[in-house]
């Protein structure tokens, strides 16, 4: 595999949604397994993810995940990108934890028997087994995120995109996920807002106003964004002090 084919590769791209432009003209280069992207609520961080497995189009610019151009479409991005939404509610589809993992593993030719066998020793290998046949909405939100978690990982894509997934998981869960994000071979994308889920990432990516602030090692990026944010808002009680 040549390393083009295992990178993420944004070249004066512009992204839209609802004809507003949110992504403009940025440029960025990919290739590091664990990049943590970061910037304030509205910043355009899911915006940008969104596009790499086509939920999102690119209005300009070229786009290309792991060797699949977004000019092949979504369905093809989709078959490299495996996508976590921050609520579960929005990605679960089936009435129990097993169809839901079972579903993507049938739509690309395994067998009911198989999927089904896959799905059980995936929840076993997390210890939540007896979660197969209960229905979803019985769960607790950690239970349903994992399950959503799960879902993708069992179809083994070569890019995992969480934007975040941590939000409703108790510390036991986060701590069980992030060290089995650790132990995948896939490059993996992870939005976050708590900083030091990102500070043994391999890069850092600070997006601000539909740009790239910064880009770099966590250490350095994690710092300047902290320090940012906390003069902001002294400038801001400040201001409501003085009012």
């Amino acid at each position: 595999m040549n390393e083009t084919s295992k990178t993420i590769s944004f070249d004066h791209v512009s992204i839209e949604r609802s004809g507003t432009t949110i992504i403009r003209d940025l440029t960025v280069q990919l290739p590091d397994q664990r990049v943590g992207i970061i910037g304030r609520n509205g910043s355009g961080k899911s915006t940008l993810v969104r596009s790499l497995n086509g939920l999102l189009p690119v209005s300009a610019g070229s786009l290309h995940v792991h060797g699949v151009s977004a000019e092949e479409g979504a369905k093809k991005l989709a078959r490299v990108t495996g996508f976590v939404f921050q609520n579960p509610d929005h990605q679960l589809i089936f009435p129990t934890a097993l169809e839901e993992l079972s579903f993507g593993l049938r739509q690309i030719g395994v067998s009911k028997a198989d999927a089904k066998a896959q799905g059980l020793a995936l929840l076993q290998d997390h210890g939540i087994a007896p979660l197969a046949e209960r229905p979803v909405h019985e769960l607790s939100e950690g239970q349903k995120q994992l399950i959503c978690i799960l879902a993708v990982l069992i179809m083994e894509p070569k890019l995992v995109v969480l934007d975040e997934p941590f939000s409703s998981l108790d510390l036991r869960t986060r701590a069980a996920l992030r060290r089995k994000l650790e132990k995948l071979d896939q490059q993996v994308i992870f939005v976050s807002h708590e900083l030091d889920a990102l500070s043994d990432y391999d890069k850092v990516v600070w997006i601000e106003d539909g740009a790239v602030k910064q880009f770099g090692a966590p250490s350095d990026v994690l710092t300047a964004y902290q320090e940012h944010e906390l003069s902001g808002a002294d400038l801001h009680f400040e201001g409501a002090a003085r009012a």
